[in-house]
């Protein structure tokens, strides 16, 4: 396959760590005497960030801590799970491994803050696979704008036919092909509910990175 780079999404993806911010999110809002609500993320607004989505609690709830004491907060909840205990998701560093040896340049690009990002690639010994990180604590809109991929791609030096980009979420794949990007979805156990508009929205579906491997090397699964 003609590609030249791959951006990789983070949580959810290279990292199996979507339940952890549940609970820190039920946590944050239990500790200002708020109950959690099963709709808890169902108005969120286009634009996902890091800092998008505490504009959006801090709005929701009319909160008075400010935007940074939010993000702050957050980090200091998660900031162990990801310096020591969240771990690749199987099949990862084999395909890591395989793009070195193709030299295909590799990116990360999330929502997530550029500190838990290298923390948690930093622990699971990766950091250096990739050149560029763009990450969702910067002035860039959030996903399903297509801004996070594009500067990566851009700082790559890549144009969007070069790219594939590998993502779990709805909006993450609507942000890939947003920005003229292929885009292999894998599933994860919280996109289910998403799945089919994923199957739909996405160029290849996976269940697994070993599947993403054998697609890259142009091999049936």
């Amino acid at each position: 396959m003609d590609i030249r780079a791959v951006i990789f999404d983070l949580d959810g993806t290279l990292i199996d760590s979507m339940g952890i911010w549940r609970d820190v999110d039920m946590e944050y809002l239990e500790k200002r005497g708020i109950e959690p609500t099963p709709d808890l993320f169902a108005d969120v607004p286009e634009g996902n960030s890091f800092s998008e989505y505490a504009h959006y609690v801090k709005n929701r709830f009319n909160l008075p801590d400010s935007i940074e004491t939010i993000c702050a907060e957050w980090t200091t909840m998660v900031k162990d799970h990801y310096e020591h205990h969240i771990g690749l998701r199987p099949g990862v560093l084999e395909l890591l491994k395989y793009l070195i040896s193709k030299n295909i340049l590799m990116a990360v690009g999330t929502s997530n803050s550029m500190e838990l990002t290298k923390a948690v690639l930093k622990n699971n010994q990766v950091y250096d696979y990739f050149k560029i990180i763009i990450s969702g604590d910067t002035h860039l809109r959030g996903k399903p704008f297509p801004d996070i991929f594009c500067e990566a791609a851009k700082e790559l030096g890549f144009s969007p036919s070069e790219v594939i980009v590998i993502e779990d979420t709805l909006v993450g794949v609507m942000s890939a092909k947003a920005a003229g990007m292929k885009v292999i979805a894998i599933k994860d156990p919280d996109s289910i509910k998403d799945w089919q508009k994923i199957k739909h929205e996405a160029d290849d579906v996976v269940n697994n990175f070993t599947e993403i491997l054998l697609y890259l090397q142009g091999s049936k699964r």
